[in-house]
């Protein structure tokens, strides 16, 4: 049975702290472009693993929306921006809906 000390609990940092001290106060410059890249990557891999579970290729996919493979390796890495309407027309080729709320 895993015991818990009260006292080492208190010195440790929350979530909050630690992303305070390595990217910067909310608001700020660097913490809002961390934030961002965090949300890229996020969609990156979330639209990668769809496309593999339908077990389509990068280069079906890129066919499919009318761009290149070399393109959908770059988002799927998180290595380049899309549109919105390129990120609407891949969830729509990949059967996914998205809505903001």
């Amino acid at each position: 049975m895993i015991q818990l000390y009260p006292a080492k609990l208190a010195k440790l940092k929350t979530a909050e702290q630690l992303f305070t001290e390595r990217y910067g106060e909310q608001s700020t410059p660097a913490r809002i472009a961390f934030e961002e890249r965090a949300l890229t990557r996020y969609y990156s891999e979330f639209l990668k693993e769809r496309r593999k579970e339908l077990k389509i290729t990068q280069k079906q996919l890129a066919e499919k929306i009318g761009k290149k493979r070399e393109y959908i390796s770059l988002l799927e890495k998180g290595k380049t921006d899309m549109q919105l309407s390129t990120f609407l027309n891949i969830c729509n080729t990949l059967g996914l809906r998205f809505s903001l709320v």
